[in-house]
């Protein structure tokens, strides 16, 4: 896959550049990420809207950077194998850092001594 490019465009703009780009220029990059990819791959849109089972004149839409449906986008990411962005949406279990601070004091430490009652008994 092409991580490469994927970790790239996000080195390349941080998260607050993102924030203040409209939405326009934010279709526009999903677009040219599509089409390079498609391209790289020397698919024709034709090809790759027959196997995403959408009209050709939808995937055109996405690639002019027009307004499409979410499940059309997902179907054309699956078939140019670039699922592997789902990654960023994903959400991860995290632990409070007050909650990490009792896990680790309730930590056993050592080993402690046996207890008198074992010993006598």
């Amino acid at each position: 896959m092409h991580w490469y490019l994927y970790l790239t465009l996000l080195n390349d703009i941080s998260y607050t550049e993102w924030i203040s780009i409209s939405d326009k220029p934010l279709i526009q990059t999903i677009g040219e990420f599509l089409q390079h990819h498609r391209l790289h791959q020397n698919k024709s849109q034709s090809k790759v809207a027959e196997a995403a089972n959408i009209s050709r004149s939808t995937l055109s839409l996405l690639v002019r950077r027009e307004k499409i449906a979410l499940n059309s986008l997902l179907k054309v990411l699956r078939i140019l194998n670039l699922l592997f962005i789902m990654n960023a949406f994903k959400v991860k279990d995290e632990i409070s850092p007050i909650a990490y601070a009792k896990l680790q004091k309730k930590k056993r430490q050592g080993a402690g001594k046996k207890s008198k009652k074992l010993n006598n008994g």
